[in-house]
């Protein structure tokens, strides 16, 4: 079942969404309060649709992450009325996309503090580290931000992957 349907883009903190509201999610799926695995066109774009999670908002509704190269493709702006078509993905498998790198993977047996970190960290949150990690080109981007990451993983205070890590509200 596709469902269809009109929607603002938003945003919530620096993350581009549309909201799907609970009646909506109800016909992909029925009672159902994780994040959802979806297929997604906005606008008739992609052309294969895009694979994300709808996540909870907590009240029933959901939202959709708009990835960057979905609104590329779709040539939609923050503020802009699109038409979104979504269905649910019954073939995802959870976990991470991309292997953990030796590299990373080395340093974090290595450091029991930071691998403790990596432990506590949700599924989700360990899936976005690894895939911004396989996008890292060079040895220099690998190591600067393998330093980073041991450090704020370990329980130290920085700015990693545009957030502020470990700092007193809670991250």
């Amino acid at each position: 079942m596709t469902l269809r349907f009109r929607a603002r883009i938003e945003l919530n903190g620096i993350n581009p969404y549309v909201r799907v509201r609970a009646d909506q999610a109800a016909k992909l799926k029925s009672s159902w309060r994780r994040p959802m695995p979806v297929t997604v066109q906005v606008n008739g774009k992609p052309d294969a649709p895009w694979r994300v999670n709808l996540m909870p908002v907590g009240d029933g509704d959901f939202y959709l992450y708009l990835h960057g190269v979905v609104r590329k493709a779709a040539g939609a702006s923050l503020g802009e009325v699109v038409s979104v078509a979504i269905e649910f993905d019954g073939d995802y498998r959870g976990g991470p996309a991309h292997p953990t790198p030796p590299w990373f993977g080395d340093e974090l047996e290595r450091n029991p503090d930071a691998k403790q970190g990596w432990a506590r960290l949700p599924p989700s949150r360990q899936k976005e580290i690894l895939r911004y990690f396989a996008g890292l080109k060079s040895a220099a981007a690998q190591e600067r931000n393998l330093r980073r990451a041991l450090h704020v993983l370990a329980g130290g205070k920085a700015r990693f992957m545009a957030r502020d890590w470990n700092a007193d509200d809670g991250e």
